[in-house]
């Protein structure tokens, strides 16, 4: 399949409605709705932690059937506190996005997540699978050990961009001694902000180098300006260092909870931030799931067979029983 055959992004569209709602006494989470006020609600998740929503995240899906709604998880993007780790745990995304469903009078939506976004969708919908319409999920991160230590650990990844890796260890105080999640976060979070400014942006330009499978310096730059990389990297530290908040292999365990969900996992079978195994392992579990391989893709949304399929799976999406 060549470039010329994948399907594009659907128009750029604004908000009809922007507002923030308060979820407990300290946060404060960014929503926006576009689309059709009388579509079929979906939800966007996005990933990190600590991603926040892009325009982009809108183009999805057909605004003229949807309801898209689109949220900056805690701390992230334009929710408040920005940057704030405080309270800030996987029980509590899933809680917001309760709030902002029975806030939004929405009774059932389609839920599509990425990355990050993949694994708090699922965790979601295991709590509460009775809400959830369908499943588009790309990228798949089970968030176990063995997922962050591919990624952050001298694990897979490393190996296959020995050069960007070394100069993720560069930019740490002891280099190589201090290669693990935990040493990083504390760094992050610690009183000297040269150095964890310098360890933030470091971990955020070695995970977005890994994310296309060919260089994208477009895709670099859009991801790696400061105040993303500090917010995003500190995110991601935090909930690694806390093995995400979920138990050990919690969301394999809990698939028959959502065994009747219809759910499509679109993977890019080169991806090295999210090893096209969490896909495969996710859909043994779920043995009615459709399971669509970007042939020539890595795990970045933007790349063009990726996008394509996500774009296919929300057509899809328009024709279950509602």
């Amino acid at each position: 399949m060549n470039n010329e055959q994948y399907t594009d992004f659907y128009p750029e569209i604004e908000p009809y409605n922007t507002f923030l709602l308060a979820v407990d006494q300290q946060h404060q989470l960014y929503v926006e709705q576009c689309g059709n006020p009388n579509g079929q609600p979906v939800l966007f998740v996005h990933g990190g932690p600590g991603g926040g929503c892009s325009t982009n995240d809108r183009r999805f899906f057909d605004a003229e059937k949807y309801r898209i709604i689109l949220f900056d998880q805690r701390g992230c993007g334009r929710s408040l506190p920005h940057g704030c780790l405080d309270k800030n745990t996987t029980q509590d995304l899933v809680s917001d996005i309760e709030k902002i469903r029975t806030h939004l009078v929405i009774y059932t939506w389609h839920v599509f997540g990425g990355s990050w976004g993949s694994t708090l969708s699922l965790v979601y919908a295991q709590t509460h699978p009775e809400v959830v319409k369908s499943l588009v999920l790309r990228g798949i991160w089970l968030a176990r050990p063995q997922d962050t230590q591919w990624t952050f650990a001298n694990g897979g990844a490393t190996r296959i961009y020995p050069d960007y890796w070394q100069e993720y260890l560069d930019a740490l105080p002891d280099g190589e001694n201090q290669h693990t999640v935990q040493a990083a976060y504390k760094i992050m979070i610690g009183d000297d902000k040269e150095a964890a400014i310098k360890v933030a942006r470091a971990w955020n330009l070695w995970e977005t180098r890994c994310c296309t499978l060919l260089p994208n310096e477009e895709y670099l730059a859009a991801a790696c300006d400061d105040k993303k990389a500090w917010t995003t990297a500190r995110h991601e530290a935090h909930f690694m260092a806390h093995d995400c908040f979920l138990t050990d292999n919690q969301i394999l365990t809990n698939c028959d909870k959502i065994a009747d969900i219809p759910t499509t996992i679109v993977h890019g079978r080169y991806d090295m931030v999210c090893p096209f195994d969490n896909a495969w392992l996710l859909h043994q579990k779920l043995p009615q799931s459709k399971l669509v391989i970007s042939a020539s893709a890595s795990h970045a949304s933007s790349e063009p067979e990726t996008k394509s399929h996500l774009i296919a799976a929300t057509k899809q999406m328009l024709t279950l029983n509602h």
